[in-house]
């Protein structure tokens, strides 16, 4: 079966994969997966993936997208009083199919139970893929690349407008819609994730969700944004201060600055994910913050804005180049507020390009 070219590596990487592991068919049910093997970008949908076919599993509101974006896949639409079950059973039955991988992490165990059920598939021939699929993504293509490159150029220039309007009285809520509609007017289809704007004491909270806070004289402002560009993410973060820093507002953040400057330097394709993170971790503990950096170093980045592998203590991966990650490290102190600078970056053969491109200095406003 012909497939649109910029789907086709993926398709015969994803049946090489059903080969390896001895499987006759797999129901991709994650929507990146789903778009990364087809180019459908629907959800709430199905990919079936046999030696014999690609079929999209959708209802009628996705038929006609489905139909153009995965020109070249099946596309069987549920009809009134059948389910995804009963398309599944035609499907198995046609192909004469024995083993089907499933994506157990992107599906319900009751979900899974009844389609078992509706398919006629005994449950101990369905078998986890263990997240086989999504490795599939890892390592982006150049082509993917450009448009991560595009998303974060995005962020940037969010940034840079953003400085203009940060001033005390603006709210915290306030600046995460001006940084959304700014990016959704320069070429965003959507955020990549819930924007986070954090100001003075709530900036101690890694993941604070924006209020009607205004800001104040002396604030850390922490804003942590990204958008989708054709489907790919970007990810940033920036800390400012509103007036003038004092001296523990600056050791802090120089502290976090030096940390993250330690790992760009260093962070390279040979290191696990865990020694990736001990870049950063090793410079904050031996300043003394150690317990005030809880989270991971950064994640990797794709059609999905947090994807394997991380840079963290427990991530046993190598990376390799064309791996996305984010080196993300922070500082944050109850009752006093937080720090945290973030760029994305691809893994190249002997150490990273940084795609990220605002400046880190400490910025006073």
């Amino acid at each position: 079966m012909r497939q649109k070219m910029g789907n086709y590596t993926a398709l015969l990487r994803a049946r090489e994969l059903l080969k390896n592991r001895g499987l006759d068919a797999a129901l991709a049910a994650r929507p990146a997966n789903i778009r990364y093997i087809s180019g459908f970008a629907g959800t709430e949908s199905y990919l079936y993936l046999s030696a014999e076919r690609a079929a999209i599993l959708t209802d009628s509101r996705y038929t006609l997208q489905a139909q153009k974006e995965g020109k070249d896949c099946q596309v069987r639409t549920i009809g009134k009083g059948s389910g995804y079950g009963e398309l599944l059973e035609k499907l198995l039955s046609e192909d004469g199919v024995r083993t089907l991988g499933f994506e157990e992490d992107a599906l319900l165990y009751g979900t899974v139970a009844e389609l078992q059920e509706k398919s006629g598939l005994p449950a101990g021939q369905w078998k986890p893929l263990e997240g086989a699929l999504s490795a599939l993504r890892a390592v982006k293509s150049a082509e993917e690349i450009r448009k991560l490159e595009e998303a974060e150029r995005i962020g940037d220039a969010a940034f840079s407008y953003i400085l203009e309007e940060l001033r005390p009285g603006v709210t915290e809520l306030q600046i995460a819609a001006k940084l959304e509609y700014f990016m959704k007017s320069h070429g965003a289809e959507g955020t990549s994730f819930d924007t986070i704007a954090a100001s003075g004491l709530h900036s101690a909270m890694p993941h604070a969700v924006p209020t009607d806070k205004p800001l104040e004289k002396g604030d850390f402002v922490t804003m942590d944004f990204g958008c989708r560009y054709q489907g790919y993410c970007s990810d940033m973060t920036r800390t400012v201060v509103i007036g003038k820093a004092d001296a523990r507002q600056r050791e802090i953040y120089q502290v976090v600055l030096e940390a993250q400057e330690t790992a760009l330097a260093s962070l390279r394709p040979g290191m696990t994910g865990a020694e990736g993170d001990w870049l950063a971790r090793a410079v904050i503990e031996e300043a003394g913050y150690g317990e005030y950096f809880g989270h991971g170093l950064g994640h990797s980045v794709g059609l999905e804005i947090h994807e394997k592998p991380a840079l963290s203590t427990r991530e046993k991966t190598v990376l390799a180049p064309g791996m996305i990650e984010t080196v993300e490290p922070g500082i944050y102190i109850p009752d006093f507020g937080g720090v945290r600078i973030e760029d994305m970056v691809v893994l190249t053969e002997d150490g990273v390009r940084n795609l990220t491109a605002s400046p880190k200095e400490l910025i006073e406003l």
